[in-house]
């Protein structure tokens, strides 16, 4: 019997980059990724979120320590025409209306986002 090797597929993953200066409660925290996370899949294309949803969406959240390294990093993503989107609060709760929260990357292969934020620690 002969074996079929089939060509490895691509891994991909969506980043939620939170900013650490802010201190958010963890539940302002998530809720800010969960805001990044939508609006970035939004700009993703159909064949990339398809590819992530049948692989189990994975998800990473990782941290920056300014509003300037969170635009840096946004700047880097979108040089690599990764779909990604800013989120800027509401001012419900803890922090001004307008404050810049979160950055959402993704889903995309793997390999391009780790470009972009193979430097940033986990949240």
């Amino acid at each position: 019997m002969r074996k079929i090797l089939s060509k490895p597929q691509k891994e991909y993953k969506q980043c939620m980059v939170i900013r650490e200066d802010l201190k958010l409660s963890k539940g302002k925290a998530a809720v800010q990724a969960a805001h990044a996370s939508i609006l970035s899949y939004e700009l993703a294309s159909m064949r990339d979120r398809k590819s992530w949803k049948e692989q189990g969406q994975k998800k990473v959240a990782l941290k920056v320590h300014s509003l300037e390294e969170l635009y840096s990093v946004r700047d880097d993503a979108e040089k690599l025409d990764l779909p990604c989107a800013i989120v800027e609060d509401a001012g419900l709760t803890e922090i001004p209306p307008g404050t810049v929260t979160a950055l959402g990357i993704g889903p995309a292969r793997a390999d391009e986002i780790d470009k972009v934020t193979k430097d940033l620690e986990l949240f």
